[in-house]
């Protein structure tokens, strides 16, 4: 068996960008990916791949990084890694659909190590509907649901709850989407070794396309009116609000000193802020705010 070892590790998470970009520039059928090499100033770089004025993809980011040095303090204080060296490697995907139909999706795969020997990995698929579509959203789940059961029957259940719990605007009192499954710090146990990780990890990754294939495939070509898109310019600035006062990625790649414009990529094209928005009754804006609730059984609504 070949040594798993960190730089093969972000190898693999290169190829999977890669994988990924080739995928989606497909489904787009107009605009590629643009790239851009960047080099962090304590060491490590990466890779920034942006599609924007698709036909599909209004903007889209696939970012590649692999990032190392002295354990800035912050984190260190914050409890966030230990003392002395670090380690990051992972992909990191966001996509703003141009149709308001089509859901915003993320995914996020990661691994961390130390130079103390602590290593860990994380991610999570999550997907984030302008307008819920229940059959879609149950679809979603039983994929996710396949996914961790090949690898630990638990795992569903539980990274479900920590994604409904992870993806949640306090200030909002609501979820920012429909959910999906969100990780972080597996390491080895009784149960699982290193490269059974590795290994549910890698399937996480090669889920992505199957997901997002699932979500557009009724909808990248229903038609669509102003109010629809009035909307869908709502609904990303409670995106906005979520990845810029919460997420725990941004708050790391700025704090570890990461490219700032890949770092904010997750960021929509355009987004509103409109005063005291209410939808109206009845309405399926308003089913779609009534859906963004912990704890929802999505499978159940499978048809």
């Amino acid at each position: 068996m070949i040594e798993l070892t960190k730089e093969s590790i972000a190898e693999w998470f290169k190829e999977l960008q890669d994988h990924i970009c080739q995928e989606l520039e497909a489904l787009d059928g107009k605009e590629k990916f643009m790239e851009e090499l960047w080099k962090r100033p304590g060491g490590g770089g990466g890779r920034t791949r942006v599609i924007q004025n698709g036909k599909l993809i209004e903007k889209g980011g696939v970012n590649f990084s692999a990032v190392y040095g002295a354990t800035p303090a912050p984190l260190v204080q914050k409890g966030v890694l230990p003392e002395g060296e670090f380690f990051a490697t992972g992909v990191s995907i966001v996509l703003h659909p141009f149709n308001p139909w089509v859901p915003i999706i993320h995914m996020n795969v990661r691994y961390f190590e130390a130079s103390n020997g602590q290593y860990w990995f994380g991610g999570g698929i999550d997907a984030t509907p302008h307008y819920i579509d229940k059959t879609d959203a149950a679809a979603f789940h039983k994929l996710l649901k396949d996914c961790c059961d090949k690898h630990n029957k638990n795992y569903y259940v539980k990274f479900k709850e920590w994604a409904d719990n992870y993806f949640f605007i306090p200030h909002r009192q609501e979820t920012r989407g429909i959910g999906g499954i969100f990780f972080d710090r597996l390491t080895e146990d009784n149960s699982m070794q290193k490269d059974d990780i590795f290994n549910f990890v890698k399937d996480v990754g090669f889920s992505f396309i199957p997901a997002y294939k699932l979500l557009i495939s009724s909808k990248k070509d229903k038609p669509f009116n102003e109010k629809q898109k009035e909307w869908q310019l709502v609904r990303r600035s409670r995106y906005a609000e979520f990845n810029l006062v919460y997420d725990a990625g941004t708050k790391f790649g700025l704090e570890t000193q990461g490219r700032i414009e890949s770092i904010l990529m997750s960021m929509p094209p355009l987004a509103a802020w409109k005063y005291n928005y209410q939808p109206a009754p009845g309405s399926q804006e308003a089913e779609t705010l009534s859906l963004l609730k912990k704890g929802i059984d999505w499978i159940s609504f499978a048809s």
